[in-house]
This record gives C-alpha cells, sequence and structure tokens, in this order.
C-alpha cells in the first residue's frame, strides 16, 4: 500500500471523530470567543462593543468575589485530595486482601452520579436532621449549620470579624470541599496505586538493608518514585476543582450561590450569567478570562512542579 492510499484510509477512519471533534469543539470555542466582542442576547446579537465586556468583567465585584471562592475551594480541596488519596494508596498496597473490592468501593463516588452524591450529601448537613450535627451532638459539640453559614472558618475559629480575605472560605464552601475531597479520592487512589506497583522492590530492598526507617523510606523512595503519579494527579484534580459546579446547584440557596454569595464559584456565576441572564457575550467573556487563569496556573505547574519529578531511567 502507497502512502497515498494510506493517508485516505487514515482520514476516512479519523473522519468521524474529527468532524466530531470539529463541530462540538473547536466551533463552539471560536464562536464563543466572537460573541464575547459583542452585546449578545437571547434575541441575538445586538452590536459590536469589542473590550467593553471585559471592561465591565474587571469591574464586576460578584466575578471578583466569584473567583476568590474559587481559590479558596481549590486551595482547601486539592491539597487534602492528594494527601488523603495517597495514604489510602499506601495501605492498600501493602497487601490488603480483597484488593478489588477495596478498589471497587473507593471508585463507586467516581461512577456515581454527581447531582445524586450531591442531594445525599445535602441530606448530611442538614442542620436538624443530619448525621454531621448528630455525631456531633454525640461528643457534647454544638450543631453547625453547614450549607447556612456565610462567615468564614478563620473568622469561626477566632471568634472575632476578620477582613475578606483574611476570613478563608464561608463555612459553606469548605462543607462543599469536604465533599469535593470525599468524591475525588476514589480516581485518585487508583491512579497512585497504579504509580506504587510500579515502583520496583529492590529500592525498598536496599532501604531495609540500609536500616532506613518507614519515614525514610516513604521520604526517600517513595515520594521520589512516585513523583510523577503525584503531578499528574496534582494537574487534575486542580482543573476538575476549578470545574465544580453541580453542588453548588444543588446543595445551596435558594438561590444558588449561597449564602450571601460565599459559595458562588466561577463556574456557576459564568453559568448564571449566560444563561440564566441570557447575557451570552458577557458570559463568553468570563468563560475566557477563566481560561486564561486556568491556562496560567497549568503552565505555573508544569514549570515549578515538574522541576521536583523524578523520571526513572
Amino acid at each position: 500500500m502507497d502512502k497515498k492510499t494510506e493517508r485516505f484510509y487514515l482520514l476516512i477512519l479519523l473522519g468521524p471523530a474529527l468532524f466530531i471533534l470539529l463541530a462540538f469543539k473547536v466551533l463552539p470555542i471560536l464562536l464563543a470567543f466572537r460573541f464575547s466582542f459583542y452585546e449578545w442576547g437571547i434575541a441575538g446579537e445586538k452590536g459590536f462593543v469589542g473590550l467593553y465586556n471585559y471592561y465591565l468583567l474587571l469591574q464586576d465585584p460578584l466575578f471578583w468575589r466569584s473567583m476568590l471562592n474559587t481559590f479558596y475551594y481549590v486551595l482547601f480541596t486539592v491539597p487534602l485530595a492528594i494527601i488523603i488519596s495517597m495514604f489510602f494508596a499506601i495501605l492498600l498496597n501493602k497487601g490488603v486482601k480483597a484488593l478489588g473490592t477495596f478498589r471497587t468501593i473507593y471508585y463507586l463516588p467516581v461512577v456515581t452520579s454527581i447531582v445524586a452524591v450531591s442531594v445525599v450529601w445535602k441530606w448530611l448537613y442538614d442542620p436538624s436532621r443530619g448525621l454531621f450535627n448528630y455525631l456531633l451532638q454525640l461528643v457534647g459539640l454544638q450543631p453547625l449549620r453547614w450549607l447556612e453559614e456565610p462567615r468564614g472558618v478563620f473568622e469561626l475559629l477566632l471568634g472575632m470579624k476578620l477582613p475578606l480575605l483574611l476570613k478563608g472560605p464561608s463555612l459553606a464552601l469548605f462543607s462543599l470541599s469536604i465533599l469535593g475531597i470525599w468524591r475525588s479520592i476514589g480516581y485518585n487512589v487508583i491512579i497512585f496505586l497504579a504509580g506504587l506497583k510500579n515502583i520496583p522492590t529492590v529500592y525498598y530492598d536496599a532501604a531495609k538493608v540500609d536500616g532506613a526507617s518507614s519515614w525514610q523510606t516513604f521520604k526517600n523512595v517513595t515520594l521520589p518514585l512516585l513523583s510523577p503519579t503525584t503531578f499528574y494527579v496534582m494537574i487534575m484534580t486542580t482543573i476538575s476543582s476549578f470545574k465544580m459546579f453541580a453542588p453548588v446547584w444543588t446543595m445551596t440557596g435558594p438561590p444558588p450561590g449561597g449564602p450571601l454569595h460565599s459559595t458562588m464559584v466561577i463556574i456557576y456565576y459564568l453559568f448564571q450569567r449566560g444563561f440564566e441572564e441570557y447575557q451570552v457575550g458577557y458570559g463568553s467573556a468570563i468563560a475566557f478570562v477563566f481560561f486564561v487563569i486556568i491556562l496560567l496556573i497549568t503552565i505555573f505547574q508544569k514549570k515549578y512542579s515538574e522541576k521536583k519529578v523524578y523520571y526513572e531511567i
């Protein structure tokens, strides 16, 4: 078969996938970028406004509040999700019986509908009938208004008013972070477990011969050789945390994003302006500013975090 015939069959095989990619991914992105330069509502195009939507965006306090809430959510969710997932993966890697059963149990939250999960967790957080407040009362602590408390967690712990940037995420947003951590553990544990299985046992044998303690073995053997997996998990968990939407829509409010906009994250704010208020141009501007922010964060992670990644030769 000559090269021309090979390319022809290659295009035929890839054609359907390329068409779907172009029609449902690339084209909508290009159209949304175009919309961001127009005043575009439910009735369609109303006129070219250039960078005016972006100017309004920079003056919008609710946009900046939603960005702050999003960063709070990511900063609380990603590190804890990675640490807890790695801990469980190391435990499972120590020759646990019925490993496949535990893998299935940990992975169930990942494949379960996020809306169904959010409904269940909303009941768990219920101030009067929820399981979490029941457990707090059993140990003599006061029940909490988990999803109804707009004050920051640091503000609640210190018992004093703090500026917005210092009060931390609201208790309501922190409650959503706990759900995010729980749901991400399943996927991360499977990835970490695969990374641990790929570490040659000869390194652990050498550390044992040298008299290394469990902590020294973890610090000098497991962590460096698991760093490529950790780097991948960090990137994927960060991106998925930035895209958090369904728990805000399902568990907070009415209206969603409350109380007092303390759980308003950027994806829900984009949805609200673009699809509830039909400000398509403004919503598209939010989307592209958010895209640039995620791109810069990913580049930063790759440039600085990848330096600490050890690839075994």
